[in-house]
């Protein structure tokens, strides 16, 4: 054995020099001669050869380094060489040239060429095998191998091969696929003398591997917690590996519509920018708006208004959808408003948070206008997605509190920074090739007979949407090949909300543009948002859109698909684009504060840059086509495959441009002009040679007639000649990305099958998942490194964008860390561990499935169509990287080179429903994509014994051509039998609920059929099908590991027309070589289920073996006998042979029979007397005839019993058919409806354990009180306390805690109240209300524990990978640090918040007593109370092929009450010889009788939530209506106007005689005006199973018993009374009163308080207390014991019968149930909700100082201010008041002493203030709002003329506001702002307040500023107080305030004018004023001068 290397050339040197090269191989380096002077080439020409003693090994590595020889230095490395010797070990040789990579492992032009050669001891080539082994010491045969498993290519386990189950239930796989990462070293050990032994299978047996797997432990010291199990297979080593796994769902998912409901709440909005606007809140999902009503002058206005929105489409078209919030300031009829800001997401986005909502989230605002904003407010709201069947969790509605951390609940998923930045998202649109016509060509012939020219006829722009804008290009006339270079601009926050951005060809037209083609780019997979990620980047790179057929039709039938619904059949064009993002510095001036959508011109880019076009090869064989349509069965038919729009003859070629033509590349558009030089046939066989000798593409069939198989499908009559298809075409050469995303896929479905494996084996209850586990966990971790080794070589750098290099970077950081992990959770897994870590590995799962998937397409995929007449008829798709080549074994696609069975189905709509069910055709292809230069092993992953047959040479061309055909002359005859033993829980396919089943088995060409057996869904057909001479050619070693798959099809056969398909599965059968012996381990073969499908969903199982036996040169005659059971009564029927069926025991299977309900009537006839089947295995038993059903529904006979003959593997056992016959006159049966209950396995009898420790009859057990662990500190309050009044037992230094925390809060400056709150105060809903909390608490509790354990386990998993301390948050995986922290911040803030609450909130509450609130139906809470008695649905009718969770609701026709119980017989004795044994009753011992009995039913409806909206308003006018039997109460007099939350506290009696009315229906209705009302919503629940169940659910057990008071005990029986009678029934002994508060039952002690208060207060001695305690522990009691029902009230949800499956609102309720013979129960407690208490709050306004000056003077231009005061209560904006005005403040003080009074409604329990009005004049009647209690005070200035200027404002939350300040200086904007640190005070506890406040408004930055400060007085009274000492408004009579002292100045200008001029002129301006009349008078003086001067002047003059 050795390896020998020879060293051809290095090429593309640099410089000059010396050179030398080392060669290393298994650490062993060997150097050539030195080569002196050598330039850019140099030859070696030298071989190295290592003698090899081992193997070379698939993971070795060859290692040749390239230096600059020196003298005198070291030698300095030019690059490196590296490859892995997988191939080489695989074939023997190989001849390789490729590039060197340098030091920093970029690649550089130096290329080098060797030629390896490998040969064994034996000279040949390696036999490949597949699998290492375990060699175990002592194990000579080798039979126990471990190997790493198969692979079998599928997406998911159930798919085409069931696991296998061995004889003693070990999973056993059959092999089919060869292992694909059989390169990796498992860390095994591995012997060469295994390599070359006969295969032996290895199904091992479990005592066989405890032997191994112990003897194991014994040798080499291996703890059986280390032991790790890779698959165990039922398979050969050597597999030839030449078929994948077909995948067994055929419908596409998506494209189908569904029901979708959102429900958003909007609460309320605070901090809104702007000044006193009255805001609206629009919610606008996709097209859809709906409005808040408007809040007037407020910035934080309270709505609380749900809306609901109601949709019907497919998934993605939902989640694209973008829901939009918007705050619109003065909205009215006339004027659309002014936008304030705008938050918007994805509906995606809140499908997937937990539970797909967000709850009590705040929305960020912010101005698309304007993005240097800032924050303009928040919005606080609930939104909740529902999906059909998705239950959503409300949490409870009753007291949520206001106080409000805005930044830690901000509604923005996990992960998403809380400070958004804005950004640029630059969409660069280059350039578009191969589009399809969009037009007729009628139109351009015409053009082209007028014009002369010829245009291409289609004329393409491309529109993006991204976050609910759109951007559109330029459209390009008449261009297949258009040129855009143009880049959409959208500006968005960043991280955005918005997952999708859709880019779209569009074909402009004048009528209406259509889509060409869609692409999604998902954000999520082109960015990263770890520590060292990247921000969204892509291309430029070419993506491929898929549609419909090219041809172009006036009406396309599958436009839908170009939209980017459903999955495209036909590729229609590749889009070259590019994406960037760019933060934006917002503070910057020059930026574009608008987010209008840009579109600007971009400039070109170069060809190579999306890498170099290659040509590639795709060769493809047909070696079967089967089961083909029988539509389509008459004519001749064709295949034709195309990649891109290569190979398409009909309507692919959109003619290649001059310029193109000249390439000789023969770009991306088209191929040789097939449409001009009509040369070329259809199937031409002489091949065009062009003038370099290329080869012209044979891209389809010949046509050929099909031949029929059977009935439904027809088949090609391939045999021996397989046609083959062959293309050429160029793509850009990208093949590294496929690549990687297939290692990652390999990666990821080994981790799917393992994990499979890991399920089944817990299911199946078989022995060590832990070691299946740790197996798994070490594929995945050595799958890992491989790929960081593989994904690292790196070579052609031509090409790589910026995502290629960030995205291989952060999948190597992944792969890395998931690989450390997975180490580090083998290490931990345990047995009791398996199921939480299988969930941390599901987790890796999905990171790996989101990996793989490569955001930047290459090459497209590739498309079989079925061609008949020369129209397309079916398709199959298959991904390109599924078949793509590469020399790396786990680089290769999953199909390539191996032949995959292929189902061809209708395209579009047409393959929905039952059409897209019916297969089309069955291909067996084989496929093969490469580079054209890799192309000669295409052909090796055929099956082998065949000879080329290639097509006459027409030139005389060296290349070798490919073959058109194939002749197998290898043929090997085999015989199958398909041993069919029966089906289970098959879909119904006829109407009367069940189907008449058979199955059609297809195998190769033949087809055969089961007997058809009626009106069942469990046929048992045990049926043995033998196909004879069955032809498959191939070799026959190939064709034993790897035979063809097996299709099994079951069918429901009708009377008329054709049989209805149920479903379909797939399965392998094993083989039998005529040279190997028929016996163990292979032999005789074992049953397995196979899942069957229809469509996606599931319809069945089907329990069946196949073998595939070798017919030899003796014939048939040599085969292994047939020996089936001797009974042949079955005529030609062979039935399933011994070996082979499961081996029976006999089982006595017992039924109790109890009664029928609710049966609908049958063909329009009542059913009346009615008869219960019951049929198991052939064997059954009929229930008594119930004789008038009407009267009593019930059976006269309780129990019967049958035995039967069932297997005893519990997982074979077949199901149990309950039929329901009415029996009419003239002895004819109706069938009424069937119920199949598929796993007996609950009703199994096992006998009670007597070793368990509650049976020991040994010494009394004396039980712990405390039980059930206290989740608060305060409930160290004994909850067994004897006095009715909570009188509380606590341990000293409790008490001194609490008076020194009260002490603490007299320091903060609180009032202390008093503690005990007055017996007399509390009622029903204190009880309800302190209960609610606790449930919250609880929740929380929970919540944050889960979250710490989650964080402690990730930090565990994170320090033990990097050895850090577990206090550190370590980097994991792609969350950064920050995140983390920030989570445990926010936790930990929210956690001392809480804590503070509840220490701080909790002492001063009394304890009162609680029920239990149950957020969910009672039935949940208790297993639906079949405890003994048991429901089942009969149904009948078809069932309906809606998705998975098809809801069979409507198909239920009754329902049966009774149960089962099955025990191998013989059955002990001591049962039976037990005393009182009723051996009529058999197992069911102790049950009541089932005579009529009349029970006095009260139900009590507290209140319901959430209601689905039923008025054009979006509001409902709900009313109660219960329905029992034929009675029925509806308290529509009482409905509540327009609530979605209403309470109702209403209790109502009502009489009942169980069994005929049994059902209680309490449904919400919606009161209408006009019309009939319509029902919201309802929910049934069942009473009998309560009434009769062992929980005891007719009345709840209180916590404490009390004789008076709100907590009086309800039931008519004491707990005394309930004790004896408990012990009774359960035949125990006691109880037994003791002194000193003990009480005994059975040998059990519990102990209590003995004394109780009646309503005087005298105390009595009694024993309720004693019994209340062991009622409440009743689950302790040995044998009969089980937690009984306490005092409770349940939610349930209410549904609607036309939206199944979606929550209409919930409902919280009780039910308690009297029997009437009983003493009667006293009056209902009474629950009807509280009354509003009324109050009246005063407000004196004293003074005013510092408020802002608003006026200019006109005189003086002095700043002054005419202030006055408006106050409001929230919600009542209308009663606002006003102080009268101080004019003329100069300093910001003023004086008011005025008074306001607000008198309002006030529910202290739910801290909210009752209003009611009428919404508008129109209102029938007045609507009831509850408001949190908030008072508003503002601070204006009075204009005269123009409108008041609004100044600041303060709004005090009256339950917890700031205390005031005590003198205006203190007084601080910081009191409001840092409300959180600073102690808070209620007014409804201090009575009365006085104090300053600061008023406050925004800035012009939006920053608050203090704008004002107020002297107010807060006085709170009640009602009746209010009326003793009333008290005039402002300052009037009564108690009037006395008159402001105001300053002069404030005066009207008008009282005093002269006074006031003075005032103002005289005091500022005196001495300006004294100089203005000096000047005046100088002025004057010099007028008259000048006046009188000409005058004096003359007469001087004249001397007069």
């Amino acid at each position: 054995m050795a390896l020998l290397v020879h060293l051809k050339t290095i090429r593309d040197l640099r410089g000059k020099g010396d050179r030398i090269a080392k060669v290393t191989f298994r650490g062993l380096s060997l150097y050539t001669h030195v080569l002196e002077n050598c330039e850019d080439e140099a030859r070696f020409d030298e071989t190295f050869r290592w003698p090899t003693a081992s193997r070379v090994d698939e993971n070795e590595m060859l290692e040749v380094q390239v230096f600059n020889y020196s003298k005198v230095f070291t030698n300095r490395v030019i690059g490196t060489f590296k490859m892995v010797l997988q191939k080489v070990a695989e074939e023997g040789q190989l001849e390789v040239t490729d590039t060197l990579i340098d030091d920093n492992n970029t690649a550089i032009r130096t290329s080098v060429t060797i030629y390896i050669k490998y040969t064994t001891m034996d000279g040949t080539v390696g036999v490949w095998s597949d699998g290492e082994f375990l060699d175990i010491p002592g194990d000579p045969e080798g039979t126990f191998q471990f190997e790493t498993d198969s692979l079998l290519s599928g997406h998911s386990q159930g798919s085409g091969v069931s696991p296998g189950r061995s004889i003693h239930g070990i999973p056993t796989f059959r092999k089919a696929g060869k292992g694909v990462f059989s390169a990796m070293k498992l860390g095994k050990t591995k012997s060469s003398k295994d390599d070359h032994k006969k295969d032996e299978p290895a199904i091992l047996d479990m005592e066989d591997l405890n032997r191994k797997a112990m003897r194991l432990g014994g040798v080499g010291g291996l703890d059986p917690d280390s032991i790790s199990l890779a698959s165990v297979t039922a398979v050969t080593t050597n597999v030839s590996n030449k078929r994948s796994k077909p995948d067994i769902k055929m419908e596409p998912s998506s494209g189908r519509p569904v029901d979708y409901q959102i429900s958003i709440t909007v609460v309320e909005a605070r901090q809104l920018v702007g000044l006193n606007m009255d805001p609206v809140v629009c919610v606008e999902i996709g097209d859809d708006k709906k409005y808040t009503s408007m809040k007037e002058s407020t910035n934080c206005p309270y709505y609380n208004e749900y809306f609901v929105f109601d949709f019907h489409v497919p998934p993605d078209v939902m989640f694209d959808k973008i829901l939009k919030l918007s705050v619109i300031h003065s909205k009215n009829l006339l004027r659309s408003g002014t936008l304030v800001g705008t938050f918007k997401l994805d509906v995606g986005t809140v499908y997937s948070q937990p539970e797909h909502q967000f709850y009590r989230k705040w929305a960020t605002l912010s101005d698309p206008d304007d993005i240097t904003a800032g924050c303009k407010g928040y919005i606080k709201c609930d939104i909740a997605v529902v999906g059909k069947g998705d239950n959503i969790k409300s949490s409870h509605k009753a007291n949520e509190t206001d106080e409000d951390d805005i930044e830690g609940n901000l509604l923005l998923p996990e992960g998403v920074p809380l400070e958004r930045q804005w950004a640029r998202f630059y969409v660069k649109i280059y350039r578009a090739e191969g589009l399809p016509k969009m037009n007729t060509s009628i139109m351009a012939n015409v053009k082209k007979a007028f014009i002369g020219e010829n245009r291409d006829l289609v004329d393409p722009y491309v529109q993006v949407l991204f976050a609910g804008q759109r951007g559109k290009t330029s459209v390009q006339k008449s261009s297949y090949e258009p040129i855009w270079n143009e880049q959409v601009v959208f500006t968005e926050m960043f991280p955005p909300l918005c997952k999708r951005m859709k880019v779209q060809i569009r074909d402009s037209d004048k009528v209406n543009d259509v889509a060409i083609g869609t692409h999604f780019i998902d954000l999520r997979k082109i960015a990263n948002d770890g520590d060292k990620g990247f921000l969204p980047t892509m291309g430029p790179a070419w993506v491929n859109m898929y549609g419909s057929t090219r041809q172009y039709t006036l009406m396309d039938e599958h436009q839908d698909l170009n939209e980017g619904l459903g999955e495209g059949v036909s590729f229609r064009a590749r889009l070259l684009i590019s994406v960037a993002v760019e933060i934006l510095d917002t503070t910057s001036t020059e930026i574009v504060s608008s987010t209008e959508v840009q579109v600007e011109p971009v400039s070109n880019i170069s060809e190579s840059v999306t890498g170099k076009i290659e040509e590639f090869f795709l060769f493809g064989s047909f070696l079967e086509a089967t089961m083909i349509d029988r539509k389509i069965g008459d004519k001749p038919i064709s295949f034709e495959v195309t990649i891109g729009n290569y190979g398409n003859q009909i309507d692919g070629v959109s003619k290649p441009s001059a310029a193109k033509k000249k390439k000789k590349e023969g770009g991306g558009g088209g191929e040789s002009d097939e449409e001009e030089s009509e040369l070329i046939q259809q199937n031409s066989s002489e091949d065009e040679a062009d003038d370099d000798g290329d080869l012209v593409s044979v891209s389809s069939s010949p046509p050929m007639k099909p031949v029929i198989t059977d009935r439904n499908y027809f088949h090609l009559p391939y045999f021996e000649k397989k046609p083959c298809i062959y293309i050429k075409s160029w793509w850009q050469d990208q093949r590294r990305r496929l690549y990687n995303s297939n290692i990652m896929d390999k990666i990821a479905d080994k981790l799917e099958e393992g994990l499979n494996d890991v399920q089944e084996i817990i299911k199946t209850e078989t022995a060590y998942p832990e070691r299946r586990l740790r197996g798994v966990l070490e594929e995945l971790s050595t799958g890992c490194n491989r790929f960081v080794t593989l994904a690292n070589k790196d070579q052609n750098q031509a090409g790589r964008t910026k995502l290629d290099k960030e995205r291989l970077k952060s999948c190597m950081r992944e792969m890395e860390s998931m690989g450390q992990q997975a180490k580090l959770i083998r290490s931990q897994v345990k047995r009791n561990t398996v199921r939480d870590k299988l969930k941390m590995v599901q987790n890796f799962l999905h990171r790996l499935r989101f990996l793989a998937d490569e955001p930047q397409h290459s090459i497209p995929d590739v498309f079989v169509w079925m061609m008949s007449n020369n129209k397309r008829i079916a398709y199959a798709r298959i991904p390109s990287k599924d078949i793509l080549y590469s020399i790396v074994d786990e680089e290769t696609g999953k199909d390539c080179g191996k032949v995959k069975a292929v189902f061809l189905r209708l395209p579009g709509k047409k393959g929905f429903g039952p059409a897209g069910w019916t297969v089309q055709a069955k291909m067996e292809m084989y496929l093969w994509l490469g580079l054209n230069k890799q192309r000669k092993d295409f052909l090796s992953g055929l099956p082998n014994g065949f000879e080329e047959n290639k097509a006459p040479r027409t030139g005389s061309c060296l290349q070798s051509l490919p073959p058109i055909s194939l002749v197998y002359n290898m043929k090997q005859v085999f015989q199958l039998r398909a041993h069919m033993y029966q089906a289970r829980s098959l879909f119904a396919a006829d109407s009367s609920g069940l189907s008449d089943p058979f199955a059609r088995v297809f195998f190769s060409t033949h087809s055969q059929v089961t007997e058809v057996l009626s009106e069942t869904l469990c046929p048992t057909w045990d049926q043995l099908l033998v196909f004879d001479d069955v032809e498959l050619f191939g070799e026959a070693g190939e064709l034993r590991d790897d035979p063809p798959i097996i299709v099994v099809e079951v069918y429901d056969q009708d009377t008329v027309g054709k049989a209805e398909f149920i479903g379909r599965t797939f399965a392998k059968p094993i083989t039998k070589m005529c040279d190997e012996h028929y016996g163990p381990p292979r032999f005789p073969p074992q049953l397995e289920y196979y899942q069957i499908y229809r469509g996606n969903s599931t319809a069945g199982d089907l329990l069946a073996a196949f073998e595939l036996l070798q017919i030899g040169q003796g014939g048939r005659a040599e085969l292994p006998a047939i020996n089936g059971p001797t009974d042949s009564d079955r005529g030609p029927i062979l039935p399933v042979p011994m070996g082979i069926r499961p081996v029976l025991s006999r089982y006595r299977i017992e039924v109790l029979f109890w009664g029928l309900r609710d049966l609908k009537r049958v063909n329009l006839a009542q059913v009346d007397r009615p008869r219960v089947d019951i049929e198991c295995a052939g064997r059954g038993v009929q229930s008594a005839l119930i004789v008038n059903f009407k009267k009593n529904p019930n059976f006269s006979t309780l129990v019967k019993w049958f035995e039967v003959d069932l297997p005893e593997n519990e997982l074979l056992h077949p199901p149990l058919n309950i039929r329901v016959v009415d029996c009419r006159a003239f002895g004819r049966y109706t069938l009424v409806g069937s119920h199949a209950v598929t796993s007996l396995r609950r009703f199994i009898y096992s006998p009670p354990d007597k070793t368990q420790n509650n049976w020991a009859s040994t010494g009394d057990v004396i039980v712990n009180m405390d039980a059930n662990p206290s989740v608060r500190k305060m409930d160290t309050v004994v909850k067994l306390d004897a006095s009715s009044d909570a009188v509380i037992k606590v341990d000293v230094n409790e008490e001194e805690k609490e008076e020194k925390k009260k002490k603490k809060k007299k320091k903060k400056g609180e009032v202390e109240e008093d503690d005990e709150t007055d017996e007399r105060m509390l009622d029903w809903w204190s009880k309800y209300f302190a209960s609610i909390e606790t449930l919250m608490e609880i929740l929380r509790a929970q919540e944050a524990a889960l979250a710490e354990a989650e964080e402690r386990e990730e930090q565990e998993i994170a320090a033990e990978g990097a050895d850090i301390k577990p206090d550190d948050h370590p980097v994991k995986g792609s969350k950064g640090k920050e995140k983390s922290r920030d989570k445990s911040r926010n936790k930990d803030k929210k956690k001392s918040h809480h804590a503070g609450e509840g220490t701080e909130k909790r002492p001063s509450k009394p304890k009162v007593n609680e029920l239990l609130v149950y957020n969910k139906e009672l039935e949940a809470e208790y297993d639906n109370f079949e405890d003994w008695l048991h429901t089942f649905n009969l149904y009948r009718g078809k069932a309906g092929d809606d998705d998975e969770a098809a809801l069979d609701d409507d198909r239920i026709v009754g329902r049966f009450k009774g149960s089962m119980c099955m025990y191998k017989l013989p059955l002990s004795e001591e049962i039976t010889r037990e005393a009182g044994f009723d051996p009529n009753m058999g197992m069911f011992q102790s049950i009541p009788h089932n005579d009529p009995i009349n029970v006095l039913v009260r139900v009590f409806v507290v209140r319901a939530t959430d209601l689905h909206p039923a008025d054009v308003n979006g509001k409902a006018d709900p009313y109660v209506v219960i329905k029992l039997g034929k009675s029925e109460l509806k308290d529509k007099e009482n409905y509540i106007s327009k609530q979605l939350n209403p309470v109702f506290g209403k209790a109502f009696d009502m009489e009942a005689t169980f069994p005929m009315e049994s059902m209680l229906t309490v449904s919400v209705y919606d009161w209408d005006l006009v019309g009939t009302d319509d029902l919201i919503g309802e929910t049934k629940i069942d009473l009998e199973n309560r009434y009769y169940s062992k929980h005891r659910a007719t009345c709840g057990i209180a916590n404490n018993y009390s004789v008076h008071g709100y907590n009086m005990w309800r039931d008519p029986m004491k707990p005394s009374q309930i004790l004896a009678k408990l012990c009774k029934e359960g035949k125990l002994d006691g109880p037994h009163y003791g002194p000193g508060g003990r009480v005994k039952v059975a040998n059990r002690i519990f102990m209590g308080a003995t004394e109780i208060e009646d309503e005087t207060g005298l105390k009595k001695q009694t024993d309720e207390h004693l019994a209340l305690t062991v009622l409440k522990h009743w689950e302790e009691i040995p044998r009969v014991g089980c937690k009984l029902i306490p005092e409770h009230v349940e939610t349930r949800p209410l549904l609607h019968p036309e939206k199944p499956g979606i929550e209409q609102g919930r409902i919280e309720m009780w039910v308690d149930m009297f029997p009437m013979d009983m003493p009667a129960p006293g009056p209902a407690i009474d629950i009807s909700p509280r009354k509003p208490k009324k109050y009246e709050l005063r407000v004196v306004i004293w003074n005013t100082d510092e408020v802002i000056l608003e006026d200019d003077d006109y005189f003086t231009g002095e700043k002054s201010s005419d202030i006055f005061v408006r106050g409001w209560l929230k919600g009542q904006q209308e009663d606002k008041q006003d102080t009268d005005v101080h004019y003329h403040s100069l300093t910001g003080e003023g004086n008011f002493n005025w008074r306001f009074v607000f008198p309002f409604d006030y529910l202290m329990a739910e801290e909210k203030i009752v209003i009611s009005k009428k919404e508008s004049m129109f209102s029938w009647d007045e609507t009831e709002y509850k408001i949190p209690a908030r008072l508003t005070l503002q601070v204006w200035d009075a204009d005269h003329f123009s409108a008041d200027d609004f100044l600041g404002a303060i709004e005090l939350d009256l339950n917890r506001f700031p205390r005031g300040a005590k003198t205006a200086k203190q007084c601080s904007i910081g009191m409001v702002q840092n409300e959180a640190e600073l102690p808070c005070i209620s007014i409804f506890k201090q009575k009365r307040v006085k104090g300053w406040w600061p008023f406050m408004a925004r800035d012009e930055n939006d920053e608050m500023e203090l704008t004002g400060k107020v002297e107010a007085e807060l006085h709170l009274m009640s009602a009746e107080e209010a009326e003793k000492s009333p008290v005039g408004l402002g300052r009037n009579e009564p108690d009037p305030l006395e008159k402001p002292n105001r300053p002069d100045t404030s005066l009207m200008w008008f009282v005093n004018p002269l006074k006031s001029i003075r005032y103002f002129i005289w005091h500022n301006y005196r001495w300006l004023i004294l100089k203005a009349l000096g000047l005046l008078l100088l002025l004057l003086l010099l007028g008259l001068f000048l006046y009188s001067f000409p005058g004096y002047l003359v007469k001087k003059m004249l001397g007069a």
